[in-house]
């Protein structure tokens, strides 16, 4: 059995705590879209807390260690104790660790074409529960839209200490020439369900 989610508003995503569910109840779709939303909040609200400190103190080149070392962190306290896997991923992927698989490149897809079509890049997510392997699974996807700040790394023109930070840590990096506005690319969350 499919469980669509086609769009969700940003104001759903303003959930005020962490809710977990027992995994007899997670075949429940609107549970797991719950769960799936608040590790968003918790994940995307942790990393940009986290980018922000890291601008003040030293700037972008300071930020670029933030989205190395901090992001795979947060997204793994988040993973393992409620059965979660959580992660970002984009179409033009920085770390090639984060590149995308069928279902989500689909997905991309899909957000791209919602985008052209008008829809706004802050409420666009999709849900599925899936079958992998012979087992189903719920996967979540929320669109990450760019903002004026991610220019500095992710946009047509990035300062040369920038740059050259860049080459170090992500030596294969396609994520760049990014607008305001552009989909940056997305939480990607997946959870057993059977």
């Amino acid at each position: 059995m499919k469980h669509s989610l086609r769009a969700l508003p940003l104001a759903a995503l303003a959930l005020s705590a962490l809710t977990l569910t027992p995994l007899a109840q997670a075949a429940d779709p609107a549970a797991l879209k719950q769960e799936a939303v608040a590790n968003i909040k918790a994940f995307g609200g942790t990393l940009k807390g986290e980018l922000v400190a890291a601008m003040k103190a030293g700037g972008p080149v300071n930020a670029i260690g933030v989205c190395n070392e901090k992001a795979p962190a947060i997204a793994a306290s988040l993973s393992s104790p409620q059965g979660w896997t959580v992660a970002r991923t984009s179409l033009k992927v920085r770390n090639t660790g984060n590149t995308p698989d069928a279902w989500e490149q689909a997905v991309l897809a899909r957000f791209e074409e919602r985008k052209a079509a008008g829809e706004d890049p802050d409420t666009l997510a999709f849900a599925e529960v899936v079958d992998r392997d012979g087992h189903k699974e719920y996967r979540f996807m929320k669109a990450i839209p760019t903002g004026e700040v991610c220019l500095k790394c992710h946009g047509a023109a990035i300062d040369p200490a920038v740059e050259a930070k860049l080459k170090v840590l992500y030596p294969d990096d396609k994520a760049r020439g990014y607008a305001v506005g552009d989909l940056r690319g997305a939480f990607t969350l997946r959870k057993p369900v059977n």
